[in-house]
């Protein structure tokens, strides 16, 4: 490899790198505030000036010069130490300097690096000049006086959101960055752009003057928004959340995350389950957790195991998942799930997971869509689409509905019709398939939750099999999940037992009297109204629909209230730690099983989440494999193979709208707003008045 001298420092360095990561690599500090790694160079703020020697007698851009082979650098030369505070000066002339009242002091680049690079005087003596604020929607807050033109903003909306609504207009003196017709930044991605800016002028609007940053307690664990499983900082005050931002990991979401997992943090303290209740003479009141535990186990006394049912929701750790199969099998029940939308999956356990891996996504070179919509159910896999297709423009289908996913799709159909013909090989994208090197498919639960499910990822897995998809080094077979418990618990085998049930024969078994109570774990995105001749329990965090049917409520804990595993899509175990304690009497959810499993004569062979969490591990070894996806590339096509007619109707995505997907989220006066505004077209100034949104 080429060698430079930085400082006297010799160091190798990989070809095509600049001059500024060659000066990383030796270790010295560079300012900058265009600069991005993850976005392209604009070189436009000029603060990384280094000196080169045998150059030109002036400062280079370091973050634009490509270094070459011999060359030697200088970062802490007379002249790089005047053109940086020359640049400093010329930043901070017209920079109002409102530090005191800015909610990006004391994590604002401009501050650090006027302390650092900066001059202790101006020689500046005119006014200075002033910009509108701009509405760039409910998520956002701007100052744009404080802007310094690095475009950060417009570039990520642009090359990693892949959105066309934020842009520079004007020039010198009338520069700025705005979006275009005042319209706001419809993107599942924006709140980036606050991490993103150097300086206050894009702030979180939600957060806006509520904590200061050095009054938060920092606590890095797991998003459950999803089933990407975002790694995330939550903040907090005392017992309250007061936001949540991006942790890096470069296999799952390298630094970003959506604005449904960076927004939500408000709907966890709005309609909270903190105390228990039970229905008595047809309404819910409150009771203690000896009176809720009598109530069940009078419930349950005498009952046979078929007349008891139990369904697992979306956002429920491992922990939990783990006690309620080990409840339901001590009772006798085989009536277990954990697929809630009625997805046709099960194990093996390489044909429910997304297996080429979210970081692999990067090297494929051919894609096909089935029935799901990743901007939508994922968008932090449709960033990682966005960079592939961005990186090498490889041709993606789309069978299913139309959608604007942010990069160029074939549209090749819209159902089952479609996906059989490329599994024959009678469709021409067939062909594009077989001769890619590293061909994927994801397919959605748009196409796995409906009656034709099983056929449906039959078809999928032919299609596999038939245009190579799986070798020894490569598997692009990929289930994309919508819900963050789902692959727990098809691992933990939440799925029917031998003559059980699963959620629609629940559903039915109940109108018909067959099955009697019905154990909901934070389970609300079922048809609770068809619960009415059974008897409910609904264990969970929020007052959501379960909760309006249940005949008794036990308050759970929130995904930040607790210490719990998750598994993400692509079988990942993740762990999550706790921010804040549960309010009220609500308790950890195993805790809640454990303490209930004594109370009915059934109790449970462990005491402590240690002791769970080691009998779940010895059951199955891989949930003590923390942060590393699984590996393998085979796919067990027999057991997948289900003979049976497909039905004719499109496939359709599961996620109708973006921002209420859950009970945290339906709870939140945030994620309102964001419907209100970007799904239902809703005046922006009517919803911030009715929601008392600030400016």
């Amino acid at each position: 490899m080429p060698t430079a001298t930085v400082d006297g420092i010799e160091v190798e360095y990989e070809p095509g790198m600049t001059v500024m990561q060659v000066c990383e690599l030796a270790g010295r500090e560079i300012p900058r505030f265009c600069y991005h790694e993850r976005l392209s160079v604009a070189g436009n703020c000029r603060m990384c000036l280094v000196e080169v020697e045998g150059g030109p007698p002036k400062p280079a851009a370091s973050c634009a010069m490509p270094c070459a082979p011999d060359m030697k650098i200088h970062t802490d030369t007379p002249m790089v130490k005047k053109a940086r505070d020359g640049v400093m000066e010329f930043l901070l002339i017209n920079h109002p300097l409102d530090c005191p009242i800015c909610d990006q002091g004391g994590e604002c680049d401009l501050q650090d690096q006027a302390m650092a690079f900066g001059v202790d005087g101006s020689r500046y003596d005119e006014n200075k000049r002033a910009v509108t604020n701009k509405d760039l929607g409910p998520l956002i807050r701007t100052i744009m006086t404080r802007c310094i033109h690095c475009t950060r903003c417009v570039r990520f909306t642009t090359e990693v959101a892949g959105i066309s609504d934020m842009g520079l207009i004007g020039r010198g003196e009338s520069a700025e960055i705005t979006s275009y017709l005042d319209k706001a930044v419809d993107s599942e991605l924006s709140g980036n752009v606050i991490d993103l800016c150097p300086v206050g002028a894009l702030t979180s609007k939600p957060y806006a003057f509520k904590a200061r940053p050095w009054e938060l307690k920092k606590t890095e664990t797991v998003d459950v928004m999803d089933a990407v499983g975002s790694n995330i900082r939550v903040d907090t005050r005392g017992r309250e959340v007061m936001r949540i931002l991006p942790r890096l990991n470069e296999d799952v979401n390298e630094e970003w995350i959506s604005d449904k997992t960076r927004f939500i943090w408000d709907g966890l303290r709005r309609q909270r389950l903190d105390k228990p209740y039970v229905r008595r003479d047809g309404k819910l009141e409150p009771a203690t957790w000896d009176e809720a535990f009598a109530a069940i186990a009078e419930k349950l006394k005498g009952l046979e195991g078929s007349k008891v049912a139990a369904i697992a929701g979306d956002m429920v750790c491992a922990e939990s998942m783990y006690a309620l199969k080990g409840l339901m099998d001590s009772l006798g029940s085989p009536n277990v799930d954990c697929r809630q939308d009625g997805a046709k999956l099960k194990g093996p356990r390489s044909n429910y997971l997304f297996n080429t891996t979210i970081a692999g996504i990067e090297d494929a070179d051919a894609l096909l869509l089935i029935g799901t919509n990743p901007r939508h159910e994922a968008p932090l896999i449709n960033a990682r689409i966005r960079k592939a297709w961005a990186a090498s423009n490889m041709p993606i289908g789309n069978v299913g509905a139309v959608h604007d996913l942010t990069y160029d799709v074939d549209q090749l159909g819209a159902g089952p019709a479609t996906l059989k013909d490329i599994a024959d090989g009678n469709h021409s994208f067939a062909s594009v398939l077989k001769n890619a090197k590293r061909p994927m498919l994801i397919i959605g639960q748009g196409a796995l939750a409906r009656a034709d499910g099983a056929a449906i990822l039959s078809l999928a897995a032919k299609v596999a099999e038939t245009t190579g998809m799986v070798s020894e080094d490569w598997n692009g077979f990929n289930v994309l999940h919508t819900a963050a418990a789902r692959v727990a618990g098809l691992d933990l085998g939440l799925v029917p037992g031998e003559g059980g049930h699963d959620v629609a024969n629940i559903l039915t078994g109940v109108e018909g009297g067959d099955i009697e109570v019905v154990y909901l774990l934070g389970a609300d995105e079922i048809e609770t109204r068809r619960l009415s001749r059974a008897f409910v329990i609904y264990q969970g965090s929020h007052g959501d629909a379960g909760a309006h049917a249940a005949d008794v409520v036990l308050p759970g804990a929130a995904y930040t209230e607790k210490n719990a595993i998750w598994v993400n899509t692509e079988g990942r175990v993740q762990h999550g730690r706790r921010a804040v304690y549960p309010p009220g009497e609500a308790k950890e959810d195993w805790s809640i099983l454990r303490a209930l499993s004594g109370v009915i004569g059934k109790p449970l062979p462990w005491k402590t989440q240690g002791e769970l969490v080691a009998a779940m591990i010895e059951a199955h070894p891989h949930f003590g494999s923390a942060n590393t996806a699984p590996e393998g590339n085979s796919l067990d096509l027999g057991s997948v193979g289900v003979s049976g007619a497909v039905g004719d109707m499109g496939f359709a995505s599961p996620v109708t709208d973006f921002y209420l997907t859950n009970p945290i989220a339906r709870a939140s006066e945030i994620m309102a707003e964001c419907s209100a505004v970007f799904v239902h077209g809703q005046n922006r100034a009517k919803t911030a008045e009715a929601s008392g949104t600030n400016g």
